[in-house]
């Protein structure tokens, strides 16, 4: 296997882990995750008991928050590495995607690298004040947030982060994916904008609890944090 196939295949494996990492946070969070553990659990000269293992659900919608972060952070590890193993020099190449994209990920990867659990930007004096940018897949501004804590906003969200995942494995390594399998039918209908989950229903659950909400002039109602519902009908 060349080193170049190796890397495509260490990218898809981030990108699977950061989709399941999706997947466990969604249902720890929807509390429809199984936290089943070993009654008892022996590897190699040690042995734990499920009482010393074992997770409440308040604790598993805790973690799985830093599963997805940890997720988006190998994404990153991984991305750096594929492209250091197929491009001379990144930071100067003649491709301006590959040179962002490059960026992006480094800087992304120092971020965590110090302090995975609570991550810093830890930007380079040659790089901060600048945007790298790659056209519709993600960008990162560094002005300003050198020493600041990680957040989303300054890079658009993980959803970016995976798409350029993807733009660094098919533009980058040149990797031709084949067709895609298809997945199996989800057992909830939801939907997600951000951290919001919405989920679909039948009929109103027998414990919803009725909220008194002033309707906006448009119709919408007002969720809170900017984000408004409007019927299925409306655009």
């Amino acid at each position: 296997m060349s080193d170049r196939d190796k890397h495509i295949q260490l990218l898809f494996a981030a990108e699977l882990q950061f989709r399941l990492a999706s997947a466990v946070r969604l249902a720890t969070t929807l509390e429809v995750q199984p936290l089943d553990l070993p009654m008892e659990w022996a590897y190699g000269k040690h042995r734990v008991t499920y009482e010393e293992v074992a997770l409440r659900p308040d604790q598993a919608d805790y973690a799985a928050d830093f599963l997805h972060r940890s997720a988006t952070f190998l994404m990153a590890v991984a991305m750096k590495d594929a492209i250091l193993a197929v491009v001379h020099d990144p930071r100067t190449s003649s491709d301006a995607s590959t040179r962002a994209a490059y960026q992006i990920a480094r800087l992304i990867r120092n971020a965590f690298a110090h302090a995975p659990l609570s991550p810093k930007w830890s930007i380079d004096p040659d790089c901060r004040d600048k945007v790298f940018a790659v056209p519709d897949v993600i960008a990162l501004d560094t002005t300003g947030i050198h020493g600041a804590a990680f957040d989303w906003r300054h890079y658009d969200g993980p959803l970016a982060l995976f798409r350029l995942c993807g733009f660094v494995r098919t533009h980058v390594l040149k990797d031709l994916p084949p067709p895609r399998k298809s997945a199996p039918i989800p057992g909830n209908r939801v939907y997600q904008i951000g951290n919001l989950i919405l989920e679909e229903v039948d009929e109103i659950p027998p414990e919803a609890v009725t909220v008194l909400i002033e309707r906006l002039p448009d119709g919408g109602i007002p969720l809170g944090d900017g984000y408004v519902l409007y019927p299925k009908s409306k655009e």
